[in-house]
């Protein structure tokens, strides 16, 4: 289905059809729980505001080249400088960045707190033990390639393991049950992440700093957006979230909304009574 909204995304309203309109597009990719988070929290904020805002899901791929065709207004889970890299430098210059609203975010390799491993180095001669793969996420991620490309080789470990692609939710899906049956296995994962506070997991050392360094999470917009909604921008540039604020929207909408994401920024937004006007007021 990405694939085909993505195919078609030319078809689509254009940015010219956008301008001084109260219609936004905001893109999001499924399993990225803390784009999926703020993605939902802006769609309130901004319907509170009149707007009328529709969500397209789409592959990372697919929803940078609809921002870049003006298909897309908003991405707010854009990891830069490195994660995204390949993205940006295909796309950047249709694209605006409008600011990092979190400004710490780190690939990582995590194992279950009971794993013997304690850095990627200890995965040397061991790639038997693991079946040789290392459990990914969807393809069209930085953080497989960062991991394939960049973090196998800088520790010899590209004869003896893969990084398996399938999609965010299958590798949490074979998380929890190799930690329910306490079996060894080795994942992709970021933080932040809902699942370092629902499962016990720690990450890898990484002494050669081959996962990179950690990126920003910023809001990205289609080009001319900023002078189309200035309005907009303004709140957008003001948007932050500490890890707590994060955390617990995530975990609203991941464990106790599952399914229900209105439902679930609704009763953050409760919670957190204060933070809707500092964004929007």
């Amino acid at each position: 289905m990405a694939l085909a909204l993505g195919a078609t995304a030319s078809a689509c309203n254009s940015s010219d059809n956008k301008k001084n309109s109260k219609d936004l597009t905001l893109g999001v990719v499924s399993g990225w729980s803390e784009g999926e988070a703020a993605t939902a929290l802006w769609k309130k904020m901004l319907t509170d505001k009149g707007y009328k805002v529709s969500v397209k899901q789409l592959d990372a791929g697919p929803l940078y080249a609809g921002m870049a065709q003006g298909d897309v207004d908003l991405y707010v889970d854009s990891w830069l400088p490195n994660t995204h890299e390949d993205y940006w430098k295909q796309y950047g210059d249709k694209l605006e960045k409008l600011g990092a609203w979190y400004p710490s975010a780190p690939l990582t390799i995590a194992v279950p707190n009971y794993s013997q491993l304690h850095s990627l180095a200890d995965l040397k001669g061991k790639g038997s033990q693991y079946g040789g793969k290392i459990i990914g996420i969807e393809k069209s991620s930085g953080l497989y390639r960062v991991s394939q490309t960049k973090m196998l080789p800088a520790y010899g470990l590209d004869k003896e393991y893969t990084v398996t692609t399938s999609s965010t939710a299958a590798m949490l899906a074979e998380l929890q049950k190799a930690i329910s049956a306490h079996k060894d296995i080795v994942v992709t994962l970021w933080r932040p992440h809902w699942a370092y506070s629902k499962f016990p997991i720690r990450d890898l050392q990484d002494p050669k700093g081959a996962m990179g360094k950690p990126d920003g999470v910023y809001t990205v917009a289609r080009k001319d957006f900023s002078k189309d909604e200035p309005q907009v921008t303004d709140w957008l540039k003001k948007f932050k979230m500490d890890d707590k604020q994060l955390g617990s929207l995530e975990d609203l909408m991941e464990n106790q909304y599952k399914g229900k994401p209105d439902q679930a920024v609704d009763a953050w937004l409760k919670a957190n009574p204060d933070f809707e006007k500092s964004m929007t007021g």
